[in-house]
């Protein structure tokens, strides 16, 4: 059994099937989320330090009111992969990287069971980089603030993949209504880059059951990456 096969038993992410390829869908097109355009603009001109300062200094919606830190993304910045989710929570905003909870360690499990790690050739951000507060689901004027920050974090990056993790992460990157069960297994598209739409970590910690589909979205999202090379 290989060390893939065996990381994701271990999690109860398998049988280790391989899914039959899927049809690829169109991004619905939605008018451009609501922002100032003049300072959209000038964060698509930052370079990396220029950017991580704007977000760390971001005052553009009212998450920045109670959070300890902003959290950016971590991990290579000329990635393959890119993992996209929600935003910080508690033990995100006291150390100021994203999925250093529970969640996070079922991230990285996952990706172990498609022989990737945290940091290498993988970059993980989120939709919002300030956390909400008690954990809410951030609201549309505040990844419609983040949203430049992504765009121009995913040009700086160029993945060759991204993967929405939850439904706030595919909405955003869309910029489409998106319903996890009925997005999961197909490709979108962001400017010419393919999105894959599976479950957030903390999701599977509270629906156990849901785990051999998490499994099913990491054999498709690895079978997308291998149709990039």
């Amino acid at each position: 059994m290989s060390r893939r096969d065996q990381v994701a038993r271990d999690l109860g992410l398998g049988p280790t099937w391989r899914l039959r390829a899927a049809p690829q869908a169109e991004t619905p097109a939605l008018p451009a989320p609501a922002h100032d355009a003049a300072r959209a603009h000038t964060i698509g001109l930052m370079d990396w330090p220029a950017l991580l300062d704007e977000i760390g200094n971001c005052q553009a919606c009212d998450l920045c009111q109670a959070r300890k830190q902003a959290v950016p993304g971590v991990g290579d910045t000329s990635a393959d992969w890119l993992f996209v989710g929600e935003g910080p929570g508690a033990e995100e905003d006291e150390r100021g990287e994203p999925f250093v909870g529970q969640a996070g360690k079922l991230l990285d499990a996952m990706l172990a069971a498609i022989d990737l790690r945290r940091g290498d050739n993988v970059y993980i951000a989120n939709a919002v980089k300030c956390r909400p507060p008690n954990n809410r689901t951030p609201e549309a004027n505040e990844t419609a603030a983040c949203w430049p920050f992504l765009q121009r974090q995913i040009e700086l990056i160029q993945p060759k993949v991204i993967v929405a993790l939850g439904r706030p992460a595919a909405q955003t990157l869309l910029q489409a209504e998106v319903r996890i069960s009925a997005a999961r297994g197909r490709l979108f598209d962001y400017q010419g880059t393919p999105v894959v739409v599976t479950y957030h970590p903390a999701y599977l910690l509270r629906n156990l059951a849901e785990k051999a589909k998490a499994w099913e979205d990491l054999c498709f999202m690895r079978r997308a990456m291998g149709d990039r090379h």
